[in-house]
C-alpha cells in the first residue's frame, strides 16, 4: 500500500456514503471484524477473491491487506467513487465493477481466474438469490466463500430435519455445498445497525457433485410449500401415479412431512424425478 487511507467514517462523510434501505447497505466499518472475516475464509497472498456491495471498503481493505487480489461489484455508483482511493493505494490490486451482482455474469467477468474465493457483506435484500446462483454454479465458480447472512437465513442455511427453519434453503445449501457458522455479529457493529444481527457462513463444495439441481428445486418447492401435508399429497402434482413407487424407492413414507426428510433423501428423490 502507497499511501495512508483516511478512516472509513471520513470516507462515508466526504461520499455522503448514506445508506441506502432500497439496497440492503448496513456498512461494517469495525476493522478487527472485516479481516476476522479475511481470516475465516483463510484469504492469502495468491488469491483472487470476489466481493459484492464493498459499500465504503471496509471488508475491502481487509481483503486487499492479505495481499489478495479482489475484485468488487458495486451498484451504487457514490461507493465507486469512494473506492477509487482504495484502488490507487493498493497498486492495482484492486478491480471495480459497477453493475447488479444479480446480473453479472461472473464466468465472463472473471475469466481465467475461476475458481475464486467469494468473500462478502452481503446487501441482505438479494442475500439469498445470491447464494442460490453461486450454488448452482459450484467449484467451477469458487473454492471457498464466506458470505455475511441475516442471522435468521444462516439459521435456515444450517438447520438439520425436524425443525421449523428446516426448508428449500436448507436442503439446497446442504446438497451443493458443506456450509458452517463461522461467527455472529451483533446488529452495533453496522451502520447503520439493522434490527438484527448477523452471521458469517463459510461453505466449501460439496465432497460429491450433485447434477439433478432443477429436479431438486422441483422436489423442495412442491414439499415445502405444503411442509404441514403428508408427502403422498404435496408431492402428487410432480409424480402422478408413480408417487408411491417414488417414495419407496427412496425410502420414504408417504405419511412422512417435508421437513422430517433428510438432504440424502430429498437428493434420492431428485434423482427419481430427473429419470
Amino acid at each position: 500500500m502507497n499511501e495512508p487511507l483516511p478512516p472509513l467514517r471520513e470516507v462515508i462523510e466526504r461520499y455522503e456514503l448514506g445508506a441506502r434501505k432500497s439496497l440492503g447497505q448496513h456498512f461494517l466499518l469495525d476493522l478487527n471484524m472485516t479481516r476476522k472475516i479475511a481470516r475465516a475464509a483463510d484469504v492469502c497472498e495468491r488469491d483472487f477473491v470476489l466481493e459484492i456491495g464493498p459499500g465504503p471498503g471496509g471488508l475491502t481493505r481487509a481483503l486487499l491487506e492479505t495481499g489478495a487480489a479482489v475484485f468488487a461489484i458495486e451498484r451504487d455508483g457514490r461507493c465507486v467513487d469512494a473506492l477509487s482511493e482504495v484502488q490507487t493505494a493498493f497498486d492495482g490490486k484492486l478491480h471495480i465493477h459497477e453493475g447488479d451482482a444479480l446480473s453479472a455474469n461472473e464466468r465472463i467477468l472473471l475469466a481465467e481466474k475461476l475458481p475464486v474465493k467469494i468473500v462478502a457483506n452481503l446487501p441482505y435484500n438479494i442475500s439469498t438469490e445470491l447464494l442460490l446462483k453461486w450454488l448452482k454454479a459450484g467449484p467451477a465458480l469458487w473454492s471457498v466463500m464466506a458470505l455475511m447472512f441475516q442471522k435468521e437465513v444462516a439459521d435456515r442455511i444450517l438447520a438439520a430435519p425436524g425443525g421449523k427453519t428446516y426448508g428449500r434453503l436448507s436442503v439446497i445449501a446442504q446438497a451443493l455445498s458443506i456450509p458452517a457458522r463461522a461467527f455472529n455479529l451483533p446488529a452495533r457493529a453496522f451502520t447503520p445497525p439493522p434490527k438484527v444481527a448477523s452471521s458469517v457462513v463459510i461453505f466449501h463444495p460439496a465432497k460429491e457433485p450433485f447434477a439433478q439441481i432443477e429436479a431438486l428445486e422441483k422436489v423442495t418447492q412442491a414439499a415445502f410449500s405444503q411442509r404441514r401435508k403428508m408427502l403422498r399429497s404435496s408431492l402428487k402434482s410432480l409424480f402422478g401415479e408413480t408417487l408411491n413407487d417414488r417414495l419407496e424407492a427412496s425410502g420414504v413414507l408417504e405419511t412422512q412431512r417435508a421437513e422430517e426428510l433428510t438432504v440424502e433423501q430429498f437428493k434420492t428423490l431428485a434423482r427419481t424425478l430427473q429419470r
